[in-house]
């Protein structure tokens, strides 16, 4: 399995918080792309968006893929191109740019790897509180299986769909469908 984690201030939040600036596309949602959420209580919810991801080697430092389109809108199935050297990588490093116009007491993400509909691996990330009116810089350490356990890139192309669900604490804010192709 691939072990993550991410990175922790000093106040024990996951991420970087930056009230600075106010955008709005990879992998959360852009202003005209939200969607009111209501949960049990009521309230509504307006969903983070993000501003723009990319995938690192976390060994080199050096950026392997980039995208600034707005990945997780829901009831649509996405696709990302990553280089298949990506696979090579003993960890990866992924940082999200994400801005929010609503405070959220515990933002956090589960993952599924889904190999052709089968559930591989589950991840699962937790940002912590979020400031509303803020962006914020998130990066996550995705540890890689041994390489006796990878799939080759030709198996994987295409037959990959990274499931997101969206949360703030229990309450599911959306999810997210992309589909990997390894180029």
């Amino acid at each position: 399995m691939i072990r993550t984690s991410g990175n922790q201030d000093a106040s024990g939040d996951s991420g970087d918080q930056d009230s600075s600036e106010d955008s709005g596309g990879s992998g959360c949602f852009r202003r005209d792309s939200i969607q009111n959420i209501c949960g049990d209580s009521g309230n509504q919810i307006l969903p983070p968006w993000c501003n723009w991801m990319n995938l690192r080697d976390a060994d080199s430092g050096k950026i392997l893929w980039q995208g600034n389109e707005d990945l997780s809108v829901p009831d649509v199935e996405h696709e990302a191109r990553v280089p298949k050297k990506i696979l090579r990588c003993r960890a990866v490093s992924r940082e999200i740019n994400f801005s929010s116009a609503e405070p959220m007491e515990r933002f956090r993400l589960e993952q599924k790897v889904l190999f052709k509909g089968r559930c591989l691996e589950e991840w699962f990330f937790e940002f912590g509180f979020v400031i509303p009116n803020s962006t914020n810089t998130w990066q996550s350490l995705i540890q890689a299986a041994p390489e006796s356990q990878m799939m080759p890139a030709n198996i994987l192309n295409g037959n990959v769909v990274i499931e997101t669900k969206f949360f703030d604490d229990d309450l599911l804010v959306s999810t997210s469908r992309v589909r990997l192709f390894y180029v």
